[in-house]
């Protein structure tokens, strides 16, 4: 019979079923190691010992004292119980109070004479001061012998920290500390992953040591020792993970995609009206090395809106043309891959109409494939992709379906990865007849922390130099509630924008259209739900159609106003557009499906209505659609929540900086960190525990030296049994094929 691990043995053998039933259920936590990896949050010190006439309020306090009376209370026409003692130490006196199931065990034990030590935080009741729910120790002494005893008791007692964890409305913390107590004798047991040379070599206690002190520390240096290690074990662990993939990346063959002199590339570069920025041509030369090796690359190009990832993108697909393969680029909105398309056409002019009548000889075909064409476009699209007449297809997940067959499929770029999933992804990389190269692009900027855990098995290429000639954009909240003429003032800045020849944008949260009604209550993806107290009115968020109508009959009367969303057919989103992107309306206004690759130079001022319903990344995608031409831009959030709310603070910080990256730090800081291998939406408990993903940034960038240096010398592991048994700890099935489609 094979012996079950003590971290692997069910709770429900060591706690009985109700209490591991309601862990299970509200925790998440199924076993003994479950539980020991369920660390407090934080600790309460029971104060230093307190005579009665000096308590201060609001404070945690330890008090020696003996019990002059204890009666219990009913309340609430019998319904409800309450015990109430009063203490003495011969210079006060303190009421002790406790409720419901809790009365009965202090009943029995805080009997008239007796003598113990109370911990707990001093409020008032009545005027009087009071301990709710103290915790306490008895002590009794009652011979001279035991006085020393008690004072050793008195001072271990009261310097004690009390472990305060993470909980669920069935089960309180001291029952959590209570069961954690039961098994962690099991501690000992623990399999510690860090190689012995790591462990030592950084001064690391053994790992059953750091347990034991996060658990039950002696002192704040006991909890400071534990941390460190137990931060340490899950940054290396999931490096280890994530340097594991990148290795198997590396011994899978792929077509190398090499430069050709006097290609399409060639021949694209030597019309363009500018020259590349220094970040663009370092980029450009990370991917083309990748390209040009015979694995695979897997690589993550992030950078600021507006600093040239499409044209980065769309060199490494010519330069895939030029080597003999076709590339594909995945939008994820019509909306984004028909802007793509008409913007790669134009830039590449006569050389995107090979074959075709007038069409350069070296040109290729660009073709469009979106879930919405029309039979016979649709047709011709396939055909083209299949014979290899068409080098660079755009499109949407139509792209995935079975029916698109390519010739030879060398590239997949993928734009604004967080809209997809990796499932999508990988579905679009098996079309290969070898693994195509992969280019990630995503204009949401990412800390370098994050980039090493979220991407962690992709390298990384950041462009954060913006192309010459771009404006500044200035940021202003516009508190409408507070306010109202402030507002007023926003749609004048807009007509005066217009009256300079310019264009705007204003953008709501919802549709407003009869179909959008119960969705929009529940909160749509991408918009950012006000908090509670942000939300005091009810109040549904503004939609398209309803501002339109408004500002076309009021403030904005006179103005050529158009409206854009996402459940417009695609052919009129499309026509909306062309006609906003020819000057042919003054002011657009849109869902978020401009959030991202709309391109209109002349569209400088932005008016973000209900601003605090959006995320931090989501306002500064936004805000990216102006400024993109010689004139500054203006982006106005406008919003009704209350000066001191969290909300009107998000909105101040984007406000205040057009530096992506510490935007991206505030986001991160202000929303729950997740799972960083992505399990966050399917209700997977996170793998990270005591790491954060932005304060222990030099603890992941050593934690991924080292693993990369362990994975070089021992790619299985064999050597490391212990870190193997770790790895398949935290990589569960689901977390597994993640990675492996990642």
């Amino acid at each position: 019979m094979v012996r079950v691990s003590a971290f692997d043995e069910p709770l429900k053998k060591l706690l009985g079923g109700a209490t591991a039933k309601v862990m299970a259920e509200h925790l998440d936590l199924h076993t003994v190691g479950d539980l020991l990896h369920h660390y407090p949050r934080r600790y309460e010190e029971r104060g230093r010992l307190t005579t009665l006439t000096e308590l201060p309020l609001d404070e945690h306090v330890t008090v020696v004292a003996q019990v002059a009376d204890a009666r219990i209370m009913m309340f609430n026409n019998g319904r409800g119980k309450r015990l109430e003692v009063t203490l003495t130490d011969g210079s006060g006196r303190l009421q002790l109070v406790f409720f419901g199931h809790g009365v009965h065990k202090p009943h029995k034990e805080l009997l008239p004479g007796r003598r113990a030590m109370f911990a707990g935080k001093v409020s008032v009741f009545n005027r009087k001061m009071q301990l709710a729910h103290p915790t306490y120790q008895l002590l009794d002494s009652r011979s001279e012998d035991e006085v020393a005893d008690v004072t050793e008791a008195v001072d271990a007692f009261a310097g004690q920290l009390l472990p305060i964890y993470p909980t669920c409305k069935q089960l309180d913390s001291w029952r959590i500390a209570k069961a954690v107590d039961t098994v962690l004798p099991s501690a000992q047991e623990a399999v510690d992953p860090l190689p012995p040379v790591l462990r030592d070599g950084r001064g690391f206690v053994p790992l059953p040591e750091a347990l034991l002190r996060i658990h039950r520390p002696q002192t704040r240096a006991d909890i400071a020792a534990a941390r460190d290690r137990l931060r340490w074990d899950e940054a290396f662990v999931l490096q280890v993970a994530l340097a594991r993939r990148r290795y198997a990346d590396t011994q899978i063959p792929a077509v190398a995609r090499r430069s050709v002199a006097g290609g399409l590339l060639d021949a694209f570069d030597a019309t363009l009206p500018f020259t590349l920025t220094e970040g663009q041509q370092k980029v450009t030369g990370e991917i083309f090395d990748a390209l040009a090796t015979e694995h695979p690359m897997h690589r993550l190009l992030q950078g600021e809106v507006g600093s040239g990832k499409t044209l980065v993108a769309l060199r490494a697909m010519l330069r895939t043309v030029d080597a003999g393969g076709q590339a594909a680029m995945l939008a994820p909105t019509e909306v984004l891959a028909q802007q793509h398309h008409r913007s790669i056409t134009e830039m590449m002019g006569e050389l995107a109409e090979g074959g075709m009548l007038g069409g350069s000889d070296m040109g290729t075909k660009v073709v469009l494939l979106t879930g919405s064409m029309g039979t016979a476009a649709r047709r011709k699209a396939l055909l083209d992709l299949v014979t290899g007449e068409a080098g660079i297809v755009i499109g949407t997940h139509a792209l995935i379906e079975d029916k698109v067959q390519f010739h030879d499929l060398g590239l997949v770029v993928v734009d604004e990865q967080h809209r997809f999933g990796v499932e999508q992804r990988d579905a679009l990389r098996s079309k290969g007849k070898q693994p195509p190269h992969l280019l990630v692009m995503t204009a949401t900027p990412i800390p370098r922390t994050v980039a090493m855990t979220v991407f962690g098995d992709l390298e990384t290429s950041v462009l954060d130099q913006l192309p010459a000639g771009r404006s500044p954009i200035a940021s202003h909240v516009v508190p409408a509630k507070d306010k109202p003429h402030f507002l007023s003032r926003a749609w004048e800045r807009v007509r005066e924008e217009v009256e300079n020849g310019h264009q705007a944008y204003v953008v709501c949260p919802r549709i407003g259209d009869d179909a959008d009604g119960a969705a929009e209550k529940k909160g749509k993806a991408g918009t950012k739900q006000a908090a509670p107290e942000e939300d005091a009115e009810k109040r549904p968020p503004l939609a398209v159609l309803d501002i339109a109508d408004q500002l076309a009959k009021g403030p904005l009367a006179g103005l050529r106003v158009e409206v854009l969303h996402g459940r417009m057919a695609p052919d009129d989103k499309d026509d909306v557009m062309r006609r906003f992107a020819a000057g042919q309306a003054d002011v657009l206004v849109a869902t978020t499906v401009i959030e991202v690759g709309v391109n209109v130079p002349n569209a400088t001022a932005m008016v973000i209505m209900d601003a605090d319903r959006f995320g931090v990344s989501q306002l500064h995608q936004l805000r990216g659609r102006v400024g993109r031409g010689s004139a500054p831009g203006l982006c106005l959030l406008v919003s009704e929540a209350h000066e001191a709310s969290p909300a009107r603070a998000r909105l101040s910080a984007v406000a205040a900086t057009l530096d992506g990256f510490e935007l991206s730090r505030i986001d991160l800081e202000q929303r729950r960190e997740g799972d960083v291998l992505g399990q966050a939406q399917s209700g997977v408990r996170s793998s990270l525990r005591v790491l954060s993903v932005i304060d222990d940034e030099e603890v992941i960038a050593a934690a991924r030296e080292e693993a990369v240096r362990v994975v070089a010398d021992d790619p299985g592991l064999e050597r490391l049994p212990e870190l193997r048994t770790a790895l398949d700890a935290l990589l569960d099935k689901d977390r597994e094929e993640y990675l492996d489609k990642g």
